[in-house]
């Protein structure tokens, strides 16, 4: 089935191109909500919850292509996460005050290291900085989007990136303690 017998299959409720559409996208926005929420329970509750939202709003939303389908879906899923986290209240705001300067926490963590790496260490981030880093580095939002999206500042989004970066850096050092020492291995 191609985009077009998609679209118009979902347009009109049909229940084999919602089938379709969970197939080809589940895992990769499952992906997303993994990214988010740290236990996958969650992350499949925000999936499903996330298909409702599109089954339920894809008849008032135009989408001429695929990957504005893609896009639009993946939005969804944030917020879906977003509202998860907000619910359980372990979204981690910081003030304005405790900014930490970027320069001071430039490291090359994020760089030196592979993706499934990298995602087990953001894994471990407490949920608010979790949230903003992927906003940020993965999604590509900017401070003032996602002040809007988690109902913050952008200064505590500008904070919480950086605090999460240190953090991760941490985490990286402790890690590999030779990277940390800055020896060779």
């Amino acid at each position: 089935m191609d985009f077009l017998q998609l679209h118009t299959g979902l347009k009109k409720e049909k229940r084999k191109a919602q089938q379709l559409l969970f197939e080809r996208y589940g895992k990769s926005m499952y992906g997303v909500c993994r990214r988010y929420l740290k236990l996958p329970e969650d992350a499949e509750e925000a999936l499903m919850s996330g298909f409702l939202q599109v089954y339920r709003n894809i008849s008032n939303t135009a989408l001429p292509q695929e990957s504005a389908l893609t896009a639009w879906m993946r939005r969804i899923m944030i917020n879906e996460c977003l509202q998860k986290i907000r619910k359980s209240h372990s979204f981690l705001t910081v003030s304005e005050e405790t900014e930490i300067p970027e320069e001071q926490t430039a490291s090359n963590a994020e760089t030196a290291i592979g993706a499934k790496e990298l995602f087990a260490l953001i894994e471990q981030l407490p949920a608010g900085y979790r949230t903003i880093f992927n906003l940020y580095v993965i999604e590509g939002f900017t401070h003032k989007e996602i002040g809007d999206l988690c109902q913050i500042t952008e200064g505590a989004s500008k904070s919480q990136l950086s605090k999460a970066r240190q953090k991760l850096t941490q985490l990286f050092n402790r890690q590999n303690e030779y990277y940390g020492l800055g020896k060779a291995r």
